[in-house]
């Protein structure tokens, strides 16, 4: 949520985690900053690298590239949460959930907010176990706490117990401002 001090607005920063295993896996990932400021999501949007990635709790199917995105929104979590699935739909995700997607958009953490609505949990529930979300997520953010628990991101990552295959494929990281 935004606050004001003096003149400026101060943002608790909104953490997104991409992916895509169908198509032009990469172009896919690297459009999404550019749709989040044009379509009116947020500002200020800066993206990890990006990294190929195993299928995590789904039947085989093609590697995913993956990134994670940091960006300062005004919108309330489930108009977010919105707006990021038409995204979805818009750039042609057919595949359910945990089937091959064009294009898979999640909210992991909005600031130090909680969020228990009928349609969205924040901090994403499963994040601390995905190795696609830990380790770009480091990277973008290397202060992050989760706001659930209290822990810091590298003693998240430290704590990993299934061993994840993850590889840097692109070090071209999106930075709009």
């Amino acid at each position: 949520m935004p606050y004001e001090r003096g003149r400026d607005l101060i943002f608790d920063p909104s953490y997104v985690s991409v992916g895509s295993n169908v198509g032009n896996r990469e172009a896919a990932v690297l459009g999404v900053p550019r749709m989040i400021e044009e379509q009116g999501l947020g500002c200020r949007v800066r993206m990890s690298s990006l990294y190929e990635t195993e299928p995590v709790d789904c039947a085989p199917m093609d590697l995913f590239i993956n990134a994670v995105l940091e960006f300062e929104s005004l919108l309330c979590p489930e108009d977010l949460l919105k707006r990021l699935k038409a995204i979805e739909t818009a750039t042609g995700r057919s595949g359910g959930h945990n089937e091959p997607r064009e294009l898979d958009l999640d909210i992991i953490a909005l600031g130090t907010s909680l969020v228990r609505s009928g349609t969205l949990v924040v901090p994403h529930p499963r994040y601390r176990e995905r190795a696609f979300v830990l380790v770009p997520l480091i990277e973008i953010a290397p202060d992050f706490v989760c706001p659930e628990t209290g822990r810091r991101i590298g003693d998240i990552v430290s704590s990993l117990s299934v061993v994840q295959r993850i590889v840097r494929v692109s070090s071209r990281k999106t930075v709009l401002a």
